[in-house]
């Protein structure tokens, strides 16, 4: 699992997102310590109210995160699988691996998402999601 005490969370300069969008700055969540990721994990499952059999990260970003929440994981054969990453931009890393993986009816996590919750596609709950842009 990815963590470097030297990385700042919050980074600004040029970027470019999965989906090949320009960004001006980013969250560099390999800067989140193990312990935060539980932490995390345990504020997910104040929203997560349905089981589900495994938590899988999306490579590389959801690792840490599917990591901690397997600790909530039941192992039961019968419960869906939750999928989850660290970023959420344009939901393209969520479509190209549930389709992947053919992962069609699974549970969806993000960390962040650098759009409003309204806006978030393919089933995906955030827990921490931006404001709208300001007009």
């Amino acid at each position: 699992m990815p963590y470097r005490t030297d990385a700042k969370l919050f980074q600004d300069g040029d970027f470019t997102s999965h989906a090949g969008l320009p960004l001006k700055w980013k969250l560099e969540c390999d800067a989140i310590s193990p312990n935060e990721w539980r932490c995390i994990a345990k504020m997910i499952m104040d929203y997560q109210t349905e089981p589900f059999r495994a938590a899988v990260g999306i490579p590389r970003g959801g690792a840490p995160l599917g990591f901690a929440l397997n600790a909530y994981a039941t192992d039961n054969p019968d419960h869906k699988l939750l999928i989850c990453d660290d970023v959420y931009t344009t939901g393209t890393s969520f479509k190209e691996y549930c389709e992947e993986y053919n992962h069609t009816d699974v549970y969806k996590w993000v960390l962040f998402s650098r759009v409003q919750a309204k806006d978030l596609k393919y089933g995906v709950r955030a827990l921490f999601t931006m404001p709208g842009v300001a007009q």
